[in-house]
């Protein structure tokens, strides 16, 4: 091998090892640093595209683990406040009973139900008042919570359902009567002679008018009028609005006549007051509802123009209920709709712990989800210490013997320049 001064090439051979061992050791002190073995793509392009997909996934499963969380919160809020709503039900309990004593006079009554009143008053804002994140909590909406992976997406509907004194029957002036059926306020007055087929619209509500030889009742819609004989059970039936506090007072209902006997029948929100008494009617005519409940928590049906004569007085009163501590009578039917409203309570705070526990246990679910995804992601993406050890001190040796072989190789040609002297 001829001896040169024109190139170093072992100068130049020392060079680029070493700048592969200085690479190979910047990238060890990286993946140190960052614990990371993956720190660019060109560390491990398919690991890191993996990588990132898992962690995109364990970041949507992270948050929705918060999400569940504050649903969490707010059933417990709603709880809570359902809580409170049993303890002031449980004081109402205690008034309602001690008002129902006959030993108490009228005017510590007036001041049990003033208590009463104010128990109602704070039911009623604490289901208006409690919210959540600005949000009402007691609603018929339902509050979604939505849960995902950063692929599929679920949400659990949490309902807690509004909360008031209406909704628990205590609403001042509720009315509850035990059975349905339907009536619409309607009026009217016959005059003259109708002829068979003839109709009538009544509010909405068609009734055709029939000639019949015996008595009985035609279809539903239809009204009887100058029935000959027989017995004639007629009911015309009405829808009241189902608003608080009506009564149905000032409506009419048309009776059929002529030696046929007549039953009444009437619904005030959505209950029924049925006037037992079978009457013989003395002739085509109209009764009216009339007057709301009064203090004593009753309803009276009148009839006018006789309908009801005979056997049976004009006027029918069914007994009732009415949320008022007053009087000993309507503490007694008070502390029914308490206690009823207590158990609708408890079953509300069951719906809500049942939907707590359910968001509990898909927190659970989705917590174990990320372990498991974030376990395989460190697997993918994180640097093995003791082998970057290992590598880092390789590198490090590495790097030194490069450099004084770098400085051998420069040195040798100046052996050259004692050939000159």
């Amino acid at each position: 091998m001829a001896i040169s001064i024109l190139n170093n090439i072992a100068s130049l051979a020392a060079q680029n090892q070493l700048a592969v061992t200085q690479n190979n050791l910047n990238k060890t002190l990286f993946q140190l640093s960052s614990g990371s073995r993956i720190n660019s793509g060109a560390d491990d392009a398919a690991g890191l595209a993996i990588a990132d997909g898992l962690h995109a996934n364990i970041t949507a499963l992270t948050q929705s683990v918060q999400n569940s969380n504050s649903g969490v919160g707010a059933l417990q809020v709603a709880d809570g406040s359902l809580a409170q709503v049993t303890q002031l039900l449980n004081r109402a309990v205690t008034l309602a009973t001690e008002s129902a004593n006959g030993t108490v006079s009228d005017s510590q009554r007036t001041a049990l139900q003033a208590e009463y009143a104010q128990i109602n008053a704070e039911i009623d804002s604490i289901g208006s008042s409690t919210n959540y994140n600005g949000s009402a909590v007691f609603s018929a909406a339902a509050t979604n919570i939505f849960l995902s992976d950063g692929v599929s997406n679920t949400t659990i509907g949490v309902t807690t359902g509004t909360l008031s004194t209406a909704g628990l029957g205590l609403a001042a002036g509720t009315v509850n009567i035990a059975t349905a059926a339907t009536y619409a306020t309607a009026q009217a007055t016959l005059t003259g002679q109708p002829v068979a087929g003839d109709q009538v619209d009544i509010n909405g509500q068609t009734y055709t008018f029939q000639d019949v030889g015996s008595g009985g009742v035609a279809a539903a819609g239809d009204v009887l009028i100058g029935a000959t004989t027989g017995a004639t059970v007629l009911n015309l039936a009405h829808a009241v609005n189902n608003s608080g506090g009506t009564s149905g007072a000032g409506n009419d209902y048309l009776a059929a006549g002529g030696a046929a006997n007549t039953s009444a029948s009437a619904t005030v929100l959505g209950n029924t007051i049925t006037l037992t008494a079978l009457t013989t009617g003395t002739g085509g005519n109209a009764y009216t509802l009339t007057s709301p409940v009064d203090t004593s928590g009753n309803i009276t049906i009148t009839a006018p123009g006789g309908v009801f004569t005979g056997g049976a007085a004009a006027t029918s009163t069914p007994t009732a209920v009415t949320n008022s501590l007053s009087t000993a009578a309507e503490a007694q039917l008070t502390l029914g709709l308490i206690n009823t409203a207590i158990a609708s309570v408890a079953s509300t705070r069951g719906t809500v712990g049942a939907n707590i526990n359910r968001l509990q246990a898909a927190s659970n679910v989705i917590t174990n989800q990320t372990q498991n995804l974030t376990a395989a992601e460190d697997g993918i993406r994180a640097a093995d210490i003791p082998s970057v050890v290992a590598n880092l001190s390789r590198y490090t040796i590495l790097n030194q013997s490069g450099i004084s072989a770098l400085a051998q190789a420069n040195s040798a040609q100046q052996s050259i320049l004692t050939l000159l002297r």
